[in-house]
């Protein structure tokens, strides 16, 4: 059993969009990701996934549904299936809940996918 910091988990890394493992529990990762303008429009066949606004401000834009601005201390969760598209502007860190095997990227193929998330130390 090991504790997370929140703001120190997120000053281990940089990169924007490629999440970070902080916890897992019953078949659900806990993943951190620095967002920093807008991610490539996907969704996930199998999976709903919970975004939730550490700092900064997230929104996400849905092709048939409206649009989800999620302020610092705010979540929600997008359904399997719901096509969507994170945005942040300005920069954002938001912990997403999700089955440990989901892709960032879900049904899309693209140069920001990750296959294998990288444990945070």
């Amino acid at each position: 059993m090991e504790k997370v910091a929140l703001a120190e988990a997120f000053g281990l890394f940089e990169e924007t969009w490629s999440p970070r493992l902080a916890g897992e529990l019953n078949g659900q990762a806990v993943k951190l990701a620095k967002a920093d303008g807008e991610f490539v429009w996907h969704s996930h066949a199998d999976a709903d996934e919970l975004f939730f606004v550490h700092s900064g401000r997230l929104r996400i834009e849905f092709r048939e549904a409206d649009n989800v601005v999620l302020e610092e201390g705010e979540l929600t969760v997008v359904p399997r299936g719901t096509d969507h598209r994170p945005v942040a502007e300005p920069e954002a860190e938001i912990l997403l809940f999700e089955p440990t095997e989901t892709r960032n990227t879900g049904d899309v193929e693209t140069d920001e996918t990750v296959t294998d998330v990288e444990r945070l130390d």
